[in-house]
């Protein structure tokens, strides 16, 4: 609700402060006595554009400043924890215009931008001005209007919610799909490559064990005869060296006695003999172990043709750089493999989110269906009291691929001659049958869509006498749960007032100044009289005026 309104210096006003009630407000004037300057500063916390040029005295800023409550709205608290302001009970949006042209937006004394200033705004303050009619053309208000009616608040969040899980699920689906394809691209070649090393069956380091081993059989006759010679020095020739180390130790311990030391050389030169004996032996085994083999070269050879075949291939010179490839590629190919069993699983998943949008949306479509004809009737009704009687609405409901609000596109034709064309409401409704239809609108769908305060900027224009009356009779139900705002000129509307405010101009230091007061009762009546017959009313137009004010 907003309390209060606080302009200075903008355009022919110098400073006004409104308090406004939280029913029904009525602002009416002579015209150019500045009513619709005041919806222009308005506009300005509203998020609009601003000129120096509404500057009033260019050398002091401009101000304006709009209190608000806001009791119990989620969407505004939700705004404030998101945008990181400051969650309380009363709102401050204020909008500096300075002498260089450069505008400055605040909540709650925190600098916004002017995409935060709209999108507050638009929850706290819903402007209709006569020619303000977007809203009522856009799909995304006349869903909103239709849902509302048909209950449809608690079933769209479940849908959204699962349409939202649906369109992940199907993206992450396709995303797998685009990787099983890409994967299969290179399946082919993948398994080529894999199948040639795993046929060479390599272990580790085997090439090179391989090129050790060959070197060895290319040369086995003549490392035999040198390991031959000599173990055959150390074991068995005619004074083998482990025979003289034996007659040399035998030699040594006969003179331990003599000196001390002599028993640790004794000890360290019968280990010599000990290892001499089994570096011999070892040596014929290795002797006993090496054959000349012309087969066993053939083997080898083969072995590492195709090992070095395969490091050249693969750009690598290791075995075990060979087999850190094998690896890869058996990774690569049980990818594949996984990918196909996800696909299955997510595709299934898939099914069964798409399945659950398609029941809940046809639910949705459902309910649409059930609430045009009852919406459309009142609609119609309330058409004719407001002095539209051969206007018809009518509400075309086309089945669609599922999207974020179910299965439909909702669209609010129009016809208002009777003529039998109906027509999209943004092609041929006129400015002020727009006005008095949202007005209409509004008043069914108000409660139920948490509509914020209504300002209606003359929306009344062209209509007179009954209509006018029937106009003042909607907003007055409408305020019963909601603040309006109207400026008017219609005596009808404006003897419904909870509050009448009356702008006009004065003079304050060689200036024309605009100015508005709250009416007394008395005054309400001196101002009603005055629309009825003008500047000096006659009696029957104040009694008129009276009788006007108590029903």
């Amino acid at each position: 609700m907003l309390q209060k309104l606080h302009i200075q210096n903008y355009a022919i006003i110098d400073e006004i402060a409104i308090d406004f009630s939280g029913s029904l407000n009525i602002i009416t004037g002579e015209t150019g006595a500045g009513k619709s300057i005041l919806m222009g500063a308005l506009s300005l916390i509203l998020g609009e554009r601003a000129e120096s040029t509404a500057l009033m005295n260019k050398e002091k800023k401009c101000v304006v400043e709009g209190f608000f409550t806001a009791f119990g709205n989620k969407g505004i608290k939700q705004f404030l924890k998101a945008n990181e302001l400051d969650v309380e009970e009363e709102l401050v949006i204020r909008r500096e215009l300075a002498v260089n042209g450069k505008s400055r937006a605040f909540i709650n004394d925190t600098p916004v931008n002017l995409g935060q200033l709209k999108t507050l705004s638009s929850l706290l303050v819903d402007l209709h001005q006569q020619f303000d009619t977007l809203e009522l053309g856009d799909s995304d208000f006349q869903r909103e209007v239709l849902d509302a009616l048909a209950g449809n608040g608690n079933l769209l969040q479940e849908y959204i919610t699962v349409f939202t899980a649906y369109s992940k699920s199907k993206k992450e689906l396709q995303e797998l799909q685009q990787q099983q394809a890409a994967a299969n691209t290179a399946l082919d070649y993948n398994q080529f490559l894999f199948d040639e090393l795993e046929e060479a069956c390599l272990k580790e380091n085997e090439l090179e064990e391989l090129d050790a081993e060959l070197k060895l059989l290319s040369n086995a006759e003549n490392v035999k005869q040198q390991l031959s010679a000599i173990y055959f020095e150390l074991k068995d020739s005619d004074l083998p060296i482990v025979q003289q180390l034996k007659s040399l130790c035998n030699k040594l311990h006969s003179l331990q006695q003599y000196h001390g030391s002599i028993e640790q050389l004794t000890k360290r030169l019968l280990g010599a003999q000990a290892e001499i004996l089994d570096i011999g032996e070892e040596l014929e085994s290795i002797d006993n172990a090496v054959h000349y083999s012309p087969e066993r070269i053939q083997q080898v050879n083969d072995k590492i043709s195709l090992g070095y075949k395969l490091l050249k291939k693969h750009n690598v010179n290791t075995t075990g750089e060979l087999l850190a490839i094998k690896k890869s590629l058996q990774q690569k190919l049980n990818d594949i493999l996984n990918i196909s069993e996800e696909i299955v699983t997510k595709e299934k998943a898939t099914a069964e989110l798409l399945k659950n949008c398609e029941q809940l949306a046809a639910i949705i479509t459902a309910n649409r269906n059930k609430a045009i004809k009852p919406f459309t009737e009142k609609v119609n009704t309330l058409l004719a009291q407001v002095g539209m009687p051969n206007a018809v609405i009518k509400i075309q409901l086309q089945k669609v691929a599922l999207h974020e609000e179910g299965a439909d596109t909702i669209e609010f034709l129009f016809d208002g001659n009777k003529s039998g064309r109906f027509e999209p409401l943004r092609k041929v409704a006129s400015g002020g049958e727009l006005s008095r239809l949202m007005l209409c609108i509004k008043s069914l769908v108000a409660k139920k869509l948490q509509l914020p305060t209504l300002i209606f900027d003359e929306i009344d224009t062209g209509i007179s006498g009954e209509a006018a009356k029937q106009v003042g009779v909607i907003m007055k139900e409408l305020s019963a749960g909601h603040q309006l705002i109207a400026i008017t000129h219609q005596p009808q509307i404006a003897a419904r007032a909870n509050a009448h405010y009356f702008v006009y101009k004065s003079i304050k230091g060689n200036k024309i100044n605009t100015a508005i007061r709250l009416l007394s009762n008395d005054e309400r009546i001196t101002a009603i009289a005055q629309m009825l017959s003008g500047e000096k009313p006659t009696e029957a137009a104040l009694e008129n005026a009276r009788e006007m004010v108590r029903n």
